[in-house]
């Protein structure tokens, strides 16, 4: 039963974009209907499979002596991750029905989003280290495809082939790793180099840490890596949700969770895990207190909060960041979606030009402030009790210093979450729009999303158990509900963190209406403290070389050919010298 309902929750998705496309975009109606029917049949056979979590694999295909067995593995942590990308996934389906209306190309859309869920789905699923580097270029491939979907636009097409070469240093970061497990283990099962890690040597082992370090920062726009997920923002906004909140960047966090056991006895692996997340959440919080754009303030806010996340992973707290990777998920999709509905509505993405758009969008508003709540970690909403469970784990295990910087990205949090709401929803219209009415099929994930950031982190107890009972190697211990809230509200430093909270939503409300809100051009933002200038050398080299390595293409056939067949025997003589 568990195989079919893995087979199935990766099969659905792809069989419903094939279907999509085969449907041509002379029927859009069909298309939209398929679609939906599709990732939501998925969405239901994911929360289903969550009743079925093991930490026994299934599905085993043999891959012939070279690769072993392909196998995926139902534990805790895949089929919660699962869930939340096929159930975001299919809400921001439905919301394109109204999003997308009207628009040319509805078939290479659907195929790409269905098509990017099922690949998260079998990314986390996989027990086979190959397989998870298979379906992680799928995800490369599909992101890069939806964020230049709009291909007539120059700066769409440049974000999607900034976020593919990008993150294309993480997918050789994880084949590096990959390969010199096997190399060293034998085997490519998850599994067994969790078990037999510390068979590794020292120095071997490091490096296959710190290469699968360098994977997660690429895919989940950690810093030095973090440049390419604000660029993102030039794809449809429903593509933007499922990105940030269901699939593409969580897709880094879980391989840091997955591998921790292995790799968190390596010589300053756990300590450069803690700095990139506190570097990351720091320097995208700053980013996100001084830009206008409402995608790209969200986009900045999304590379903060996985710093939290990954932040948390160095210190140990690994429940605490899976816990707020839920939360996360929902209060971002519920931002996104908003966001969207936003767009579609008034057409722009500039907050100077909006402001006291609360009174003519009132249901959209009301969803955007209850997302914005749960960001800033208000009491209450799943983002605050998330967080406060990270800030406490940084209290007990990292150095103090690291834990006060971390205390003020929760303050700056607060300060850009609150100007952006207050500037998108408040105060004196600063241009005259045209709001048109939001569609059904936004309001309906819009609200269940709402609901969701209210009530989601009720489900800590469960989704505790569910990882404490299917992930041997974690050392994770049973706390319920009950328990975390305690621990929550009992701990002093719980309300220094909610201080630091209020003194950054007063110092906003202080400088509201002031010059600062509307900031001149700032040197750090706009070239991501530096970033975007190291990123240019790079192409600039990159380039000079592949002008410099045009004279071997010689343009003949027959060399090609040569080439290839080449190839082919050395990679043969390889296997074959070392008794494969």
């Amino acid at each position: 039963m568990t195989g079919w309902l893995i087979f199935l929750v990766i099969g659905i998705p792809w069989l419903g974009a094939l279907i999509v496309w085969l449907a041509a975009d002379t029927r859009p109606a069909a298309q939209h209907v398929l679609a939906v029917s599709f990732s939501v049949i998925a969405g239901v056979i994911s929360l289903v499979l969550l009743t079925f979590a093991s930490s026994q694999a299934v599905l085993y295909v043999s891959l012939g002596p070279a690769f072993g067995e392909l196998t995926f593995v139902p534990d805790g942590l895949a089929v919660s991750l699962t869930a939340i990308s096929a159930v975001i996934g299919s809400l921001a389906v439905l919301f394109s029905v109204n999003y997308m209306h009207g628009e040319k190309q509805l078939g290479r859309y659907y195929f790409l989003v269905l098509f990017f869920i099922g690949a998260m789905n079998g990314l986390v699923l996989s027990g086979n280290l190959l397989f998870t580097f298979f379906f992680w270029e799928i995800t490369a491939l599909c992101s890069y495809a939806l964020i230049s979907f709009y291909n007539d636009d120059p700066k769409a097409v440049a974000g999607g082939v900034k976020a593919l070469i990008i993150t294309q240093v993480g997918g050789i970061g994880l084949l590096i790793g990959t390969l010199v497990a096997f190399a060293n283990t034998g085997s490519l099962q998850i599994s067994y180099l969790l078990s037999h890690g510390a068979s590794i040597s020292p120095n071997t082992l490091s490096l296959i840490a710190f290469s699968f370090l360098i994977a997660a920062a690429a895919k989940s726009a950690q810093f030095p890596f973090h440049t390419w997920l604000p660029d993102a923002m030039e794809a449809p906004t429903p593509v933007s949700a499922l990105i940030h909140a269901a699939t593409m960047v969580n897709a880094g966090v879980y391989l840091l969770v997955r591998f921790y056991p292995a790799f968190a006895p390596v010589p300053g692996w756990k300590i450069a895990v803690m700095l990139v997340g506190l570097l990351s959440a720091l320097t995208a919080a700053w980013m996100a207190c001084t830009s206008t754009d409402l995608k790209r303030t969200l986009a900045y806010s999304t590379v903060s909060q996985l710093g939290y996340m990954v932040y948390a992973i160095g210190v140990g707290g690994v429940m605490a960041a899976q816990f707020h990777l839920l939360s996360h998920a929902i209060f971002k999709a519920l931002l996104f979606l908003s966001a969207g509905a936003i767009i579609h509505a008034i057409g722009t993405r500039d907050m100077l030009r909006m402001g006291g758009l609360g009174g003519r969008m009132s249901f959209v508003r009301n969803g955007f402030v209850i997302g914005a709540l749960a960001l800033a970690g208000l009491p209450i909403f799943n983002g605050f009790w998330s967080k406060e469970l990270i800030l406490e784990a940084g209290f007990e295990r990292s150095p103090l210093w690291a834990y006060v910087l971390m205390l003020i990205g929760a303050g700056m949090t607060a300060f850009y979450t609150l100007r952006m709401t207050w500037l998108v929803f408040f105060g004196t219209e600063r241009a005259q729009l045209n709001v048109h009415p939001t569609g059904a099929a936004m309001k309906i994930p819009l609200g269940i999303l709402s609901f969701s950031a209210f009530t989601s982190w009720l489900l800590f107890g469960r989704l505790n158990n569910l990882l404490v009972r299917t992930l041997p190697f974690h050392g994770l211990h049973f706390e319920s509900t009950r328990d975390a809230v305690q621990a929550v509200l009992s701990a002093p430093i719980t309300w220094l963190a909610l201080l630091t909270i209020f003194l950054g939503c007063g110092l906003f409300w202080l400088m509201r209406g002031k010059a600062m809100l509307i900031p001149k051009h700032d040197w750090l933002v706009s070239s991501s403290f530096g970033f975007e200038l190291f990123n240019e050398w790079i192409g600039r080299v990159m380039q000079n070389l592949s002008s410099t390595m045009q004279t071997t293409q010689t343009g003949q056939l027959n060399w090609n050919i040569f080439g290839v067949l080449g190839a082919l025997l050395a990679v043969l003589i390889a296997l074959c010298w070392s008794g494969v």
